[in-house]
């Protein structure tokens, strides 16, 4: 990333970058005095339960921390990056050291001044606050600060999705008076567009912000206030869609169709990807598995098209391949690598010794009893035994990590190349959690991480391994169904199930 001027010039570029994402890439937006007179009410999936910039996470539960909160570097709807707090960044020539140059006109809610001691101290206070995202810093050691607009982060190792991470949960900032005390919890203090109005706001029912008269980007203030309404049932949302209680919410395909009668206008946008993580792929608990023929028939089981019909309304792409389209791994070749052919799939597993069948074992997955019900029937008819058991709870990931399951249905975002090699790949990854890999695997993954910016056209390797391998059996991404009314336009935020607090505009 090329580094640029630090003061008035950026201060346009980012102006101008925040304005046309706020407008929804072009659509027609409020002027600053109409902005004065609207609001926006968003119906969200899950409540807040600290404000602590730290204890942020990411999907659909980085919407509300936008509205308090600014980020180092700003994700445009089409994944670019922009600049935000921080007006440009460069890597050394091994991409060990990050250097960012910062904004130095703007200030916190609480008065405090933004400066790169509060850069540093915020990424500190991330790395050591134990959120749900802190492993976003796994490869920076240490921040130094340069001079009152420079810092450094220094890395272990290359880190290809750092950038990424810094326009996400890592690089939101609070002010430094306020990280780590209790009332942060409560009521955030950032630097961002809006305030949280208080006396509004409700625990586990909604969360109200008014927008932030001294803030230093007006562009992206396009409401007077924000309100995020929880609601975590389906059926509530669309209700309060329809209703108008909320003018956006996140819907699936069957509820949509009640809100496309209602005229409510879809903003679709694939994010996930379901199907089977075939995780004990050397046969650790359950021998068959560990045989890649085996792996292999499974995938040639199943009849996608058909089972994204029955299931989810058409509302998807069928595809063989864990990694998405927008991610650089993706390639075309991968995408109906495996095609429906029971045939072949029994004179697999006649050619790895299991033709009198194969058991799984799978977690029922709260949500996907459909689609666990067609599964377990295209194996049956191949000669593989679907055995579903107790429902995945609230220790699912500590269950995952401690090798519980050998199999299972799953939905598990698509994500920049690291990012997904790092969830789903490598010996890190959580959903990796019998630390598969072989020599051929681990050089492909080390090409990625010192690959820099073909990294993602590397990674279009590691994706045909785990293709060819039979890692997954992966059935199709998934539409995200989006839907708002007419008093708003929405642009979709490439790789999210909801769109950034910036993708909002009065409709006129």
């Amino acid at each position: 990333m090329k580094l640029g001027p630090k003061a008035a010039a950026a201060a346009l570029i980012v102006s101008a970058a925040l304005a046309l994402t706020a407008c929804g890439g072009g659509a027609t937006g409020a002027n600053p005095a109409a902005a004065k007179t609207t609001t926006l009410t968003l119906g969200t999936v899950q409540e807040i339960r600290s404000w602590d910039p730290a204890q942020a996470h990411v999907g659909h539960i980085l919407q509300p921390y936008q509205a308090a909160y600014d980020s180092l570097l700003l994700r445009q709807p089409d994944g670019k990056l922009s600049p935000m707090l921080a007006t440009a960044w460069k890597y050394n020539d091994t991409n060990t050291k990050l250097t960012l140059d910062l904004r130095t006109d703007v200030t916190f809610s609480d008065g405090a001044k933004f400066d790169a001691e509060a850069a540093k101290a915020n990424l500190d206070h991330f790395k050591t606050a134990n959120g749900p995202q802190m492993a976003q810093l796994t490869a920076v050691t240490g921040v130094t600060v340069v001079d009152a607009d420079t810092i450094e982060l220094n890395l272990t190792t290359p880190d290809p999705s750092l950038e990424f991470y810094l326009s996400q949960a890592a690089g939101l900032m609070g002010s430094p008076k306020a990280l780590g005390t209790e009332a942060i919890k409560t009521e955030p203090v950032g630097s961002g567009p809006y305030v949280m109005d208080k006396a509004a706001t409700v625990k586990d029912s909604q969360s109200v912000f008014t927008a932030r008269k001294d803030y230093w980007n007006k562009d992206l203030q396009k409401f007077q206030k924000v309100t995020f309404k929880t609601l975590t049932d389906l059926t509530a949302r669309t209700n309060a869609l329809v209703s108008g209680q909320v003018d956006a919410t996140l819907l699936d395909p069957k509820t949509g169709k009640q809100a496309e009668g209602a005229k409510m206008t879809l903003a679709a946008n694939q994010v996930d990807w379901q199907g089977l993580l075939l995780m004990d792929r050397d046969g650790a608990k359950n021998a068959p598995l560990g045989n890649v023929k085996v792996r292999q028939a499974i995938n040639y089981a199943f009849d996608r098209k058909t089972i994204l019909e029955q299931v989810l309304l058409g509302q998807g792409t069928p595809t063989s391949q864990p990694f998405g389209k927008e991610s650089g791994a993706w390639t075309e070749e991968l995408e109906n690598y495996y095609s429906y052919d029971p045939a072949k799939a029994k004179q697999l597993l006649k050619e790895a010794g299991y033709e009198t069948g194969v058991t799984l074992e799978v977690p029922s997955v709260p949500g996907f009893e459909t689609q666990l019900a067609v599964v377990k029937q295209q194996l049956a008819d191949v000669g593989i035994t679907l055995n579903v058991g107790s429902a995945l709870t609230n220790t699912f990931t500590s269950d995952i990590a401690a090798q519980k399951f050998t199999t299972m249905y799953f939905s598990l975002f698509q994500g920049e190349p690291w990012v997904a090699i790092n969830q789903i790949v490598s010996t890190k990854a959580l959903y990796n959690a019998f630390k598969n890999t072989t020599p051929e695997l681990q050089a492909k993954i080390d090409a990625v991480q010192t690959g820099g910016k073909d990294a993602g056209k590397l990674a279009q390797e590691v994706n045909k391994y785990v293709v060819e391998q039979a890692w997954f059996a992966p059935m199709f991404r998934v539409n995200q169904m989006y839907y708002h009314n007419s008093k708003v336009t929405v642009t979709p935020q490439i790789q999210q199930a909801v769109p950034s607090i910036y993708n909002y505009a009065p409709a006129s």
